[in-house]
């Protein structure tokens, strides 16, 4: 199971259960809560019924008197209300009045005068001088509908410690099940809503942090397989904290085996020439012609040329290499860019008897570091002089290609044999230039790959119909 599966199953297990057990017990709580407030307003309102039955109840006068008589037309009311979209056209209340014995002696259903009460609950217990009340069913034998029976005492007005009977007043308990059926169906409803939303704020959390912990993976893997990556984005967390070690961590390690990696690369390049150098030296200490003596002295200049073309290319080389990403990005008209390195080799070209030309739309641009970006095209350039024979021209010209630029270097020479080619960017092979014989420190297409790649772009060396090679650079656009 993936990373993130389980941060969100493990937060919305947490936050679920706890909403569920939450939301089951207030829906439990709702039904006796309601009852609890619905048996408090019968105590009240069956002792308030208990004060103005007592002096009828007292004169025997109950059946005929005017309490019954407007308790009678109590029932008839309509009330017209509207209890929170439920509306009461009708009172629920029933009214039972016993002597001190318990007997029956007013009913406002009038099916149960007469009928010995003394055994109920709520009239024995109030009988006793305590508070009474009960449930029963409404239906005998339907335990699923009950009424809910509240006494209160009645006292003799003149003596308010004499009980002369018991008032009971009852209400269906299915007159409060609408209240509560409503209460639970919106506790439900709510806590619905409030699942979903842990769960919309589980998937958010989730997602932010599996962002953070995927782009560190992608950074660790990156890594590992030996590819340039920039360093992960900074963040005020512990993932934050971890993406600065592991980069800390990259650098180090990479930078001790890239100076290892550089010492036996220059190590092995210097060993030729410091060779090279010794015979010559040691040559020289000998007698010898004149004629003699100046060509040794030429090898020397040329060995310690060669040495310091390798290392000055090498650092360059290095710098480049260590950057994960272009450290500055701007904006260059193609046409300048070319013009500025012909420029830099006109010099040179004329030296070597080779015209350039350049061909570029003003409208053509690139967007990169501009230093690196020149001296990859000087690199390419050179190599195209090098390779042109006398009096022959190269072209710089930049076209669109696909949804990028390409920057192009066409000489005429001999092109790159079949041999050569799939060894043209291996870091330090060299071909021997045709009018000398000699090779350069096979750093400079190394270099111009590794500029495309800080560029999110790519080079190829191919060779021209008609004779001579096509050098490009793409860029994207």
């Amino acid at each position: 199971m993936r990373l993130g599966l389980k941060l969100f199953l493990g937060f919305f297990l947490i936050v679920g259960l706890a909403a569920f057990f939450v939301m089951r017990i207030f829906v439990d709580e709702v039904k006796p809560g309601v009852r609890q407030a619905m048996e408090s307003t019968l105590v009240d309102a069956a002792n308030v019924l208990a004060e103005m039955a007592a002096p009828e109840l007292k004169a025997g006068t109950l059946a005929g008197g005017g309490f019954t008589a407007s308790l009678a037309r109590a029932q008839r009311r309509d009330p017209k209300a509207m209890v929170w979209r439920f509306p009461k056209r009708a009172l629920d209340y029933q009214v039972t009045i016993t002597d001190a014995k318990g007997i029956v002696v007013y009913d406002s259903l009038g099916r149960d005068v007469g009928r010995d009460n003394s055994r109920w609950n709520d009239v024995h217990r109030t009988l006793r001088g305590e508070y009474g009340a009960r449930s029963s069913p409404e239906v005998p034998g339907d335990p699923t509908h009950t009424v809910m029976h509240v006494a209160a005492p009645v006292y003799d007005p003149a003596d308010g410690h004499r009980l002369i009977g018991v008032l009971s007043l009852s209400q269906p308990n299915r007159s409060i099940d609408p209240f509560i059926a409503a209460s639970q169906r919106q506790i439900m409803l709510r806590g619905a809503w409030l699942i979903g939303l842990s769960a919309l704020i589980g998937i958010l959390m989730t997602a932010w942090l599996m962002t953070g912990v995927r782009r560190l993976n992608r950074y660790a893997q990156a890594v590992s397989a030996g590819e340039p990556v920039p360093p992960p984005r900074p963040r005020r967390d512990e993932i934050g904290d971890l993406g600065q070690a592991l980069e800390t961590m990259r650098r180090k390690l990479e930078g001790k085996a890239y100076v290892e990696h550089y010492v036996q690369s220059l190590t092995h390049e210097m060993k030729s020439p410091l060779a090279a150098i010794r015979g010559a030296a040691e040559l020289l200490q000998e007698p010898m012609a004149e004629e003699d003596r100046a060509r040794f002295a030429r090898s020397i200049v040329d060995q310690q040329q060669r040495l310091t073309e390798t290392i000055d290319k090498l650092l360059a080389l290095a710098e480049v290499e260590q950057h994960g990403w272009l450290q500055t990005r701007e904006v260059l008209p193609a046409s300048v860019l070319l013009d500025g390195v012909s420029q830099s080799l006109q010099l040179r070209a004329q030296a070597a008897q080779v015209s350039l030309d350049i061909d570029a739309s003003v409208a053509l641009t690139v967007r990169g570091d501009g230093y690196l970006l020149r001296q990859a095209l000087h690199n390419l350039l050179d190599n195209a002089i090098d390779f042109s024979p006398v009096g022959g021209r190269v072209h710089l010209r930049a076209l669109a290609e696909g949804d990028g630029v390409a920057l192009q270097v066409v000489d005429h020479g001999e092109g790159v044999p079949d041999y050569a080619r799939e060894r043209i960017f291996e870091r330090f092979y060299s071909l021997p230039r045709p009018a000398t014989g000699r090779r350069s420190s096979g750093l400079g297409l190394p270099f111009v790959h590794e500029v495309a790649r800080l560029h999110g772009g790519r080079v190829r060396v191919e060779d021209r119909d008609g004779g001579g090679t096509v050098a490009t650079l793409w860029l994207p656009g």
